[in-house]
């Protein structure tokens, strides 16, 4: 999967709670990909839903 830089039009705010290390995991691809935490979590919340219309 690759991250992109991109700003999100239309945001919404909402709390969510990870585990350490799921939290840790994003916050290591954010650092590597010099993208925001947020940034990380939509793409990934992207990629699965992208993936769940096509089956």
């Amino acid at each position: 999967m690759e991250f992109k830089k991109k700003k999100l039009k239309d945001t919404i705010t909402h709390t969510i709670r990870f585990s350490g290390d799921t939290y840790d995991k994003i916050c290591k691809l954010a650092e590597e990909n010099d993208i925001s935490f947020n940034a990380v979590v939509n793409q990934i919340v992207e990629y699965f839903l992208d993936s769940k219309s096509g089956e």
